[in-house]
């Protein structure tokens, strides 16, 4: 369903062009999600998160990728989601343009990967420094070797959600209930435009 809000786009200010769309869909062993998107038809602009219809805990969930069959497990990732691989040191953490999805593990190997294309062209803009571009060229090897599934050395893909409506769906995945300490410090992502009336 696509309904027009009547509202400025929060970044083009654009008086006509937003819209809201939802779909209402149940999502194979995730369970029923409403996937909720704003979107500016003049910019391109859009925030899309994925609402279970149960009210969820913050949640963490771990997966050693280091088998093939790994690769392809399911991965819904919420709007207030950190994402982290800790062997790599590497972490998307939601902004103020944060987007949920869905995919699997090697759709998000693939995202750090194209976040690391994105850091290597702001490397060669400022100078080319030889040490950064190893680094990064060590990183996008792990990563590529990860998802063509060459284990030398496992890595581990963690999804930390204060808001609890992310998942990994493997049997080798495992779930825990963070803290609340751990919940709080964690950010939560963007906060959904205002509208005066």
């Amino acid at each position: 369903m696509e309904q027009t809000v009547n509202a400025p786009c929060p970044t083009c200010g654009d008086a006509d062009g937003l819209r809201l769309r939802t779909h209402i869909d149940e999502i194979p062993y995730f369970g029923e999600h409403t996937q909720v998107t704003l979107l500016c038809v003049a910019c391109g602009w859009r925030q899309t998160d994925l609402i279970p219809a149960e009210a969820q805990t913050p949640t963490g969930w771990k997966l050693e990728i280091s088998s093939p069959r790994h690769l392809t497990a399911r991965v819904v990732r919420s709007t207030a989601c950190t994402v982290r691989i800790p062997e790599l040191d590497l972490e998307v953490a939601p902004g103020a343009s944060s987007t949920g999805y869905v995919s699997n593990v090697e759709g998000v190997l693939q995202r750090f990967l194209d976040v690391l294309d994105i850091v290597e062209r702001d490397v060669v803009a400022h100078g080319d420094l030889p040490e950064e571009r190893a680094a990064l060229d060590l990183l996008r090897m792990r990563l590529t070797m990860t998802m063509a599934a060459v284990f030398d050395a496992p890595v581990t893909l963690e999804l930390l959600d204060p808001s609890g409506r992310s998942l990994i769906l493997d049997d080798d995945a495992s779930q825990r209930e963070l803290t609340a300490e751990e919940a709080d410090e964690l950010p939560t992502g963007p906060e959904p435009p205002v509208f005066s009336s």
